[in-house]
């Protein structure tokens, strides 16, 4: 049994976790709650008010609403 747990760290050290994730994100003008990318590369509106809830920066996008859940 211990092979196997040895192999799972290895393989854990070979592939990294993506550091991108889905997030829901909260509007903070109307409280409308959709999902978004981590890293928009473009600009994300409320599909309610049209408030801006994430801003591109090159990488990370710069998340303005409330992150109410990560999915990984």
């Amino acid at each position: 049994m211990l092979r196997g747990v040895v192999w799972v760290r290895v393989w854990e050290k070979i592939i990294p976790k993506p550091r991108s994730s889905f997030l829901q994100v909260k509007c903070p003008d109307c409280g409308n709650e959709q999902i978004t990318f981590s890293h928009a590369s473009s600009v994300v509106r409320c599909n309610i008010c049209g408030a801006v809830l994430a801003e591109p920066t090159g990488g990370k996008a710069d998340i303005k609403g409330d992150i109410v859940a990560r999915f990984e």
